[in-house]
């Protein structure tokens, strides 16, 4: 062995003993292990493996649940996101709440304790919606817990209804909501969002939905999706600052590394000199025993994305560190429009199999990690209630859904279903329009992109932006042709914060004689 092995070898060495002694590294100190091939990264799954029994015990958990991506219409164009459509896309749709309500009703029918709400972030859809939309799952299946809206969708969401994030998630907390996806994170790094996903989110603003919802009583999970632009330290800063609010709040409930699919991907599409396709299979393993060694001990339960990676993959990652299969789902829409080959559905017995496969004890948990079943038997289906104790040989209803894209839809047949196709969008709320005016006025409100635009930014901390709309228009009998102006490449959701006059004659926006919806 050279000295540069030699040394590099020790420093692997002294961050796994000291991280199995009780003290994980800093992203710093754990540079070394991004490198590790051969025995290393063997020594390096055997230590993330021990701390897993230490931190998490000998069960790997999964929880029946439901994916709902109810629309996949968006403002933002993110690089990595091939599931987003534009409103004029003849693919783009919007479940509305009867349909939202009958699928959630249908998962609990069928054995599902968790609903998953997550979407694109659809023009005009305002604050209310997510209220109401949470109100009546709850209301049609009190039992199912809401996991839903992403820290960008609450962004959007406190926005359209003009609130504060933190006014806006007690509204929704008592409307019914259970806890948050950490999605929307990718890298907490702004030069790398500003490269994947210009104008979404900022890393201050996600991490204060996330602060927040923990302090209102909201937990959340946490992600980072890796394998793109970001570098490996930028991985490992992202750790670090998962861990630095989980010490502050302890409102993580796990951990899900996200691996990136490029065969959709715009991003990868356009640049794919600079982007990679993906991580490879031995970094998808290094990643989450690094997960495991810098954040077990703060956030002991690390999940595998099976939509990612796969059940065989998984296999080989609950010895690496990982605990937690993640859910069922029964649609997943997302990782299949980007290139994902895994399916949309694994059956409670599928994950039960790939526990055991790897000489583990599979469970049925909450969205919290309450063990409801334990399945310790041979049998794959006899469990015993983690509650009572007793022999439970229920089977489960989704182990008997033979072919789940007939039975529950798939993402394909639902951008192509006429019921569903955006337009029949809710009306904006309370003075949000569009409007031609006979004089300047000043309002209040975002602009946005379309057909592929970019958005026009909102000064961050400033709240909401102020805009002038332009145009001429008859009110109150003013002469000549109506025309608009735009602001940015087109301008959605304003609110009224003036009146509107032409001589003298007086209106409000909501009495100017040409108001259009875009």
């Amino acid at each position: 062995m050279t000295g540069v092995r030699r040394a590099a070898a020790t420093a692997v060495d002294r961050v796994l003993d000291a991280a199995l002694a009780g003290r994980p590294p800093s992203w710093r100190d754990a540079l070394p292990l991004t490198e590790v091939t051969g025995a290393a990264l063997h020594a390096l799954c055997a230590a993330a493996d021990e701390l897993r029994a230490r931190q998490a015990g000998p069960h790997v958990t999964y929880v029946v649940n439901r994916n709902i991506n109810f629309t996949n219409v968006c403002i933002k164009r993110c690089g990595f996101c091939a599931f987003s459509r534009t409103r004029r896309s003849e693919e783009g749709y919007l479940l509305d709440v009867d349909e939202i309500v009958r699928r959630a009703v249908e998962a609990a029918d069928l054995g599902a304790t968790e609903v998953c709400l997550q979407a694109g972030l659809a023009p005009r859809l305002d604050g209310g919606f997510y209220v109401a939309l949470i109100r009546a799952v709850k209301r049609a299946a009190p039992g199912l817990h809401v996991h839903a809206l992403s820290p960008e969708e609450i962004k959007y969401g406190a926005h359209r209804a003009r609130r504060s994030i933190r006014d806006f998630l007690i509204e929704l907390r008592e409307a019914g909501l259970g806890t948050l996806p950490g999605t929307s994170a990718e890298i907490l790094d702004d030069a790398v969002r500003a490269r994947i996903a210009p104008g979404r989110i900022t890393t201050a603003e996600w991490l204060d939905v996330v602060r927040t919802a923990h302090d209102v009583g909201l937990r959340t999970t946490a992600t980072m999706m890796f394998g793109h632009v970001e570098t490996r330290a930028d991985r490992l800063r992202h750790l670090e600052t998962l861990r630095d609010v989980q010490r502050d709040t302890g409102g993580f409930t796990e951990l899900v590394p996200l691996s990136f699919v490029h065969a959709e991907a715009p991003m990868f599409a356009r640049d794919t000199a600079g982007v990679p396709p993906g991580p490879s299979g031995v970094d998808v393993v290094r990643t989450h025993a690094i997960a495991r060694v810098m954040l077990g001990a703060d956030v002991p339960n690390l999940q595998v994305s099976w939509v990612k990676e796969g059940l065989r993959m998984a296999e080989w990652l609950l010895t690496c560190g990982v605990n937690d299969l993640g859910g069922t789902l029964i649609n997943e829409s997302i990782s299949t429009a980007a290139g994902a080959e895994h399916g949309q559905l694994a059956t409670p017995a599928q994950l039960r199999r790939t526990a055991r496969a790897a000489g583990r004890v599979p469970a049925e948990r909450t969205t919290l990690y309450a063990l409801r079943r334990v399945f310790d038997g041979a049998d794959a289906d006899g469990g015993t209630d983690a509650g009572t104790g007793a022999g439970d040989d229920r089977g489960d209803a989704l182990d008997r859904v033979a072919d789940p894209a007939a039975a529950f839809g798939s993402y394909r047949a639902l951008t192509r279903d006429p019921r569903f196709r955006f337009g029949g969008a809710p009306r904006p709320g309370h003075g949000e329009q569009i409007v031609e005016v006979g004089r300047p006025v000043e309002v209040e409100g975002e602009a946005v992109a379309v057909e592929g635009g970019e958005p026009e930014a909102v000064v961050a901390g400033a709240g909401d932006v102020a805009l002038v709309a332009v145009g001429v228009a008859e009110a109150g009998g003013g002469g000549g042709q109506p025309h608009r102006q735009r602001v940015g490449p087109e301008l959605f959701a304003i609110r009224r914060r003036d009146q509107v006059g032409a001589g003298e004659g007086t209106a409000q926006v909501g009495d100017v004689l040409a108001a259009e919806v875009r």
